[in-house]
């Protein structure tokens, strides 16, 4: 099943303040591109922190709970598949509150991993509004 988050998906209504204060960690190696998106989240009402490796980011997810994790596949110290691995092994309540970010499309091993656990997804580069969808949806049900 595919499952990238896409400007068409059905998402029900959104709130005008999207982010009601939920809590995110937002996980790059791009520091330009991750303070550009932490803006855009943060003026949705988004409480978000940032990781710039998979290392940093799997010390923050086990220090305080989260309420989604966007974060890249392609990292310097843990990837976001080897992230995704050891923070659901220690943290089991996180399996279904991953957004994964790539700039790579074509890379079937990371097409694989997205496709194993049904997380969602975005390719770079996307419309901000499409992460924030993808972010409303996974804390409706959390």
């Amino acid at each position: 099943m595919d499952r990238q988050v896409d400007n068409h998906s059905h998402l029900g209504e959104l709130p005008l303040r999207a982010g009601s204060c939920s809590s995110l960690l937002l996980v790059d190696d791009d520091r330009q591109l991750a303070e550009e998106l932490k803006c855009g989240l943060a003026a949705e009402g988004f409480l978000v922190d940032v990781a710039h490796d998979g290392s940093e980011a799997l010390q923050k997810i086990t220090t305080r709970p989260f309420d989604a994790v966007i974060c890249d596949v392609m990292m310097p110290k843990l990837r976001g598949d080897e992230l995704y691995r050891l923070a659901i092994e220690n943290h089991p309540s996180v399996r279904n509150r991953f957004i994964f970010i790539t700039g790579f499309p074509a890379n079937t091993y990371f097409n694989a991993f997205l496709s194993r656990t049904r997380c969602l997804f975005l390719f770079k580069p996307f419309p901000i509004q499409y992460l924030i969808d993808g972010v409303c949806q996974l804390t409706r049900h959390s």
